[in-house]
């Protein structure tokens, strides 16, 4: 029981996190930005989050967009990441193994 306290633990509390954000210059001045993953347009002076967790920014000279959801990195390998774009959350929970039946013929 105290190994199984133990790795919850770990999936919980050990996992690091990474934000990533990227801009994207515009040659000539724009009034409006496309969101790339939603494909969706927006007029300067706007932000949004998209449907990726992204929360972005519309300039006249760029857009910019930067993770709102952190990526959970150096977690153990028994434990696995569930996402949930709705809320822009995700869980670290330790990997259950599957009970697999063999079909006989």
């Amino acid at each position: 029981m105290r190994s199984v306290v133990w790795g919850l633990f770990l999936c919980t509390v050990l996992p690091l996190v990474n934000a990533a954000c990227f801009n994207a210059q515009h040659k000539t001045p724009v009034k409006f930005c496309q969101d790339s993953t939603d494909k969706t347009w927006h007029s300067v002076g706007s932000s949004w989050r998209n449907s990726k967790c992204m929360d972005c920014e519309c300039s006249a000279d760029s857009m910019s967009c930067c993770d709102a959801m952190a990526t959970p990195t150096g977690y153990p390998d028994k434990c696995t990441v569930q996402y949930d774009y709705t809320t822009c959350t995700y869980e670290v929970f330790e990997k259950v193994p599957c009970a697999h039946s063999a079909v006989g013929k």
